[in-house]
């Protein structure tokens, strides 16, 4: 048994997430931690709503409401929908909670006590007509780098690269499309270049990444730059220093207090489970792995500026320093990121309304309908495209066709021609070919899951339903039940054994009909444990109560292989576990995208 940190990418609240989001951290996040408790290992699956910086603060303004309620809003939103898909958090919680500002706080001391965090006097934006400090994230121009039109003031999407926001070329305000003004402003800065050697070494020594993620993250070291970790900004977590703590236009920025998420939330885990140093097994042992889900947009944040804060907090950069509070905090043992995911050939566009929200798409579809998509098809190691007709033909031709006739085909059989799971006779040659195939394919689905291979795991595993399925094709049992009745049964009972194992092999991906299955095949009790969202009291704010995703999965622990079914058990009339697509609905949901534009 090994333990398992997966750490899933912080979605930001300032609005629903859409089905390119869950793309990239959700499901392949969810794949991978169901499979690891099913493998029997320790899974700590932890996130939450991302809730300060620029982005909700001026949508707040726009809207008349605070930047707390336009987050409270949205956090509920976000966690119905991830409850919805499946997601298995054992916490999925939030930036704005009194826990995470005092690890949020502590950890930037810390990096600031070991000399790792440096005041420096840097140009800052403002607005000319109002006087009003203008963000990074909302000034655009030519990125100095690659000559892209469109780069913001903090990143270049096309390159990659973090920049500044006086560095660009021709830039201009997102607000209201004027020339900002730079004047001189004091931040503290991440001292990058005194830990380049350290995350060179780290970076060095993994294994196994996938490459793009890994050759992006190694030419980051190329160009190290002290990176600012305060903004000129009143909403956000201050600053834990004497004459900064109490300025109100100065907060830590947004993307050192979410990434330190993954550790707070950890702490808040522990805490609510009654061992609050139970946080510490995941995060000091060595022998922890831990795997960080984002799309590629990310990386730069989790392979250099979050490895970077805990070796500065843990003094093993150039200038040395003293373990924090926190201890021997491990860096990443991997930064899994997606590409991106399009849709009917265009980028997701909340504001042109080329765009399908998560919880749209549930209320029309079934869960596991998107979460095969995603698993089959989406951007796993290229840009991949969601469109209409292909969702339809997966779901019809794989999903209904495949999966769901042989579960159909093999319980209705069952419970007309035996009301049971029968005991099995003499077995011939091609049914020990069956079962032996169908066993030997848990290692190699197990294998490529773990190596985040999604896509080619649960291809084997269909391929299994395949071979299920040539199974009854080739042996008939509807056509022996009076000229041999015992072969029959035999058949019968192979057959629910590989249904039985291919719904094992798909319940990480399948969670919501993997229960189905289970049930149609004469199962009880719960065999894909689901997540709950709860509502709670904030530890440190008691007048204060916010939604979380919470589970117990316990019962998945270990359940990784086969498990032979139980003769007598009775099994009763199916029902459809998955719904057929008519045609017309790809013509209705391209109309319903053109009507919002």
């Amino acid at each position: 048994m090994s333990r398992i940190l997966s750490a899933v990418a912080w979605p930001y609240a300032n609005g629903p997430r859409h089905i390119g989001h869950v793309a990239g951290f959700g499901v392949p996040s969810d794949v991978f931690s169901r499979y690891m408790r099913m493998a029997g290992n320790d899974v700590l699956m932890v996130s939450g709503t991302d809730e300060h910086g620029t982005p909700i603060l001026v949508q707040a303004e726009g809207e008349g409401v605070s930047p707390q309620e336009l987050a409270d809003r949205y956090n509920r939103v976000i966690v119905e929908d991830l409850t919805s898909l499946g997601l298995s958090y054992d916490l999925f919680t939030r930036t704005t909670t009194g826990n995470h500002y005092k690890v949020a706080q502590e950890l930037f001391k810390a990096v600031h006590r070991n000399g790792y965090m440096v005041e420096q006097t840097t140009r800052g934006a403002i607005s000319p007509s109002t006087g009003r400090t203008l963000p990074d994230r909302y000034i655009e121009g030519t990125c100095p780098i690659c000559g892209t039109d469109g780069a913001r003031g903090d990143q270049c999407d096309a390159c990659g690269n973090q920049l500044d926001a006086i560095d660009l070329i021709n830039p201009v305000s997102r607000i209201n499309g004027e020339t900002p003004k730079f004047i001189e402003t004091e931040h503290f800065f991440l001292d990058l270049p005194a830990l380049t050697d350290a995350l060179s070494t780290w970076l060095g020594a993994r294994k196994g990444w996938r490459p793009n993620v890994l050759n992006f993250s190694l030419n980051l070291l190329h160009d190290v730059r002290p990176r600012a970790m305060t903004r000129d900004i009143d909403w956000g977590i201050p600053v834990p220093l004497e004459g900064w703590e109490t300025n109100p236009n100065k907060r830590l920025y947004v993307w050192f207090d979410a990434v330190i998420g993954y550790l707070s939330a950890s702490i808040e885990w522990a805490r609510r489970s009654g061992d609050p140093e139970a946080w510490r097994k995941f995060w000091n042992d060595p022998e922890t792995l831990s795997y960080y889900f984002m799309g590629k947009d990310n990386i730069t944040f989790h392979s250099q500026i979050w490895p970077g804060e805990l070796l500065a907090a843990n003094g093993r950069g150039a200038k040395g320093g003293e373990l924090s509070s926190f201890g021997d905090l491990q860096l990443p043992t991997e930064v899994v990121s997606s590409e991106f995911l399009t849709m009917e050939s265009a980028k997701f566009s909340s504001s042109r309304g080329h765009v399908i929200y998560v919880r749209d798409m549930l209320a029309r579809y079934q869960p596991d309908a998107l979460r095969y998509f995603i698993a089959t098809a989406g951007p796993e190691t290229s840009d991949a495209d969601f469109t209409w007709s292909e969702f339809k033909r997966r779901t019809n031709d794989e999903l209904v066709a495949g999966w769901g006739n042989l579960v159909n085909r093999t319980a209705s059989l069952l419970h007309k021609n035996v009301g049971e799971i029968p005991a099995l006779g003499a077995l011939t040659d091609v049914d020990r070919a069956a079962l032996d195939g169908s066993r030997a394919a848990f290692a190699q689905v197990g294998d490529l899951v773990r190596h985040h291979r999604q896509r080619a795991a649960i291809n084997e595993a269909m391929r299994v339903v395949g071979d299920a399925n040539r199974y009854l094709a080739d042996t008939a049992p509807w056509k022996l039940k009076n000229e041999d009745p015992e072969r029959m049964r035999t058949v019968l009972g192979v057959a629910a054994q590989l249904v039985t194992d291919a719904n094992t092999m798909l319940a990480p991906f399948l969670p919501h009909s993997a229960q189905k299955v289970h049930e149609a095949l004469g199962g009880t009790g719960t065999f894909a444990p689901m997540p709950q969202m709860n509502e709670v009291t904030d530890l440190d704010l008691p007048d204060r109560e916010y939604p979380v995703i919470q589970g117990d999965y316990t019962g998945m622990q270990g359940t990784w292989g086969r498990r032979d079914v139980t003769a007598g058990t009775p099994v009763p009339a199916p029902s459809p576990v998955f719904t057929k697509l008519d045609d017309e609905i790809v013509e209705a949901e391209l109309e319903r995208m053109r009507g919002d534009d």
